[in-house]
């Protein structure tokens, strides 16, 4: 029997080990920078040294794979079954660094994020039964800014990733990052079958090759230090509960269930399978359960990874197990920090040029679900306008919500989060019950006169 025959669902499709594998690694390495980012964050700001810092590196990438694979591969209960990458989110750097920095320390952090995460455990329910208020109009609207808000990251990783570097913005950089991107779109161009499925993959090697070439990658560190680390529990010291800091992590943990839900809602939406509520709310429990253990390995919340949204749209590889061999490998890098160093020496450009048409494809998967909503004697034109423009807002102007209080920040700093609110309140206002009320209220009027 052909390995590679279709199946009832696409994202149950399996092929054989090696591409699985091949395409699990183009996951990695698509989201590697993302992972990292958030424990260098919060490691410089709670003043670690370089080897706690490459501990809570190590951890993130440990707890992303088993994100990975409960949120892939599935269990009773747990985890969407969809080809859905995990990690340690971005949402929550500013409320951790802010707890980290007021004196709290790692503890306060991790305890604030186990509660926090138990706390969204018990309403994932809830989310679970709001999908059908969730139609093409407010969909389309969360996919289309979901990969526009991921732009500005494609242009910094193109400029270098370091702002305060001396070549930041070097046309050099930016030149490398153009090599990369123009070998996917040739790759794509005149590639057929498995080639296009790697195109992503072959285009990071050979602009790492001409980086390693330009000076602009440097593997010399990569066999300095240990090559295997077993995950130490509670390396930092047992967790510490703050209901203030409990407080302002639940806060981000509703933003990570909103982008957890869109990020569900978009991979279902480019594979073209069903996304009902009960996979929904397995996806959440998955997503919750993993953040609430993270601390337990060092680690910080998980959330859908959108980047890796994009790839699923560029190869068509729709397959649930060719992401979980990604968790596999995730797995092992955080296991093997020899592995882990050979793939943070890749040059931050090189992910900027693949970056700009995996963001694209993202927001183009968006742009054509919008594309079937029909405009016609409705609001929908008005709620797509007012939601884009609320998405947009973040990334334009990130410091547009500065002056608001806090829980404002939280909600709307993110583009997604605002997308979604703003989309799935207007689509109720002017297309849900609200409306029908409205129109048996006029027909009782025009009856009784």
């Amino acid at each position: 029997m052909n390995r590679e025959s279709a199946c009832a669902r696409p994202e149950d499709q399996r092929y054989p080990a090696v591409k699985t594998f091949a395409w699990g690694l183009q996951h990695v390495l698509t989201m590697y920078g993302g992972i990292i980012a958030p424990p260098l964050i919060i490691g410089s700001a709670a003043g670690l040294s370089g080897e706690d810092i490459g501990l809570l590196v190590t951890a993130a990438l440990f707890i992303s794979g088993l994100s990975t694979l409960l949120q892939s591969f599935g269990l009773p209960f747990f985890g969407s079954k969809l080809p859905l990458v995990q990690g340690v989110s971005f949402a929550g750097v500013a409320t951790m660094v802010t707890i980290v920095s007021g004196g709290g320390g790692l503890p306060v952090v991790f305890g604030a994020v186990i509660a926090s995460s138990l706390l969204g455990l018990l309403i994932t329910p809830f989310f679970a039964h709001i999908i059908r208020f969730f139609p093409p109009v407010v969909t389309g609207c969360v996919i289309t800014v979901i990969g526009l808000s991921l732009m500005p990251v494609a242009a910094r990783w193109a400029m270098g990733g370091n702002a305060k570097a001396p070549d930041w913005g070097a046309p050099s950089n930016i030149g490398l990052a153009a090599l990369t991107l123009g070998v996917i779109l040739l790759l794509n161009r005149v590639g057929r079958g498995g080639v296009t499925r790697i195109a992503v993959l072959a285009a990071m090697v050979i602009g790492t090759l001409a980086g390693v070439a330009a000076g602009k990658a440097d593997f010399s560190a990569v066999f300095q230090g240990d090559w295997l680390a077993m995950p130490t529990l509670f390396a930092f010291g047992m967790p510490v509960f703050d209901s203030a800091a409990i407080l302002s992590m639940f806060l981000i943990v509703l933003v990570l269930l909103t982008e957890t839900t869109a990020g569900l809602m978009a991979v279902g939406e480019i594979v073209g399978t069903d996304v009902n509520g009960r996979r929904i709310a397995n996806g959440l429990r998955a997503d919750m359960l993993t953040s609430a253990l993270a601390p337990v390995f060092n680690s910080f919340p998980q959330s859908a990874f959108a980047q890796n949204i994009g790839l699923v749209a560029l190869t068509g590889i729709k397959s649930r197990f060719v992401v979980s061999a990604g968790g596999v490998i995730l797995l092992v890098l955080g296991l093997l920090p020899v592995l882990g160093r050979v793939v943070a020496a890749i040059s931050m450009p090189v992910l900027g040029g693949a970056g700009v048409v995996l963001f694209g494809s993202v927001a183009a998967s968006g742009i054509r679900t919008l594309s079937k909503v029909d405009y016609k004697e409705n609001m929908n034109l008005v709620v797509v306008a007012t939601s884009l423009a609320f998405g947009m807002i973040p990334i334009v102007m990130p410091a547009f919500y500065d002056q608001f209080p806090g829980w404002v920040r939280t909600l709307f700093h993110s583009g997604i989060s605002a997308t979604c609110l703003v989309a799935f309140v207007l689509n109720i206002l002017f297309n849900g019950k609200f409306v029908a009320l409205a129109a048996r209220g006029r027909a009782k009027t025009v009856n009784q006169g």
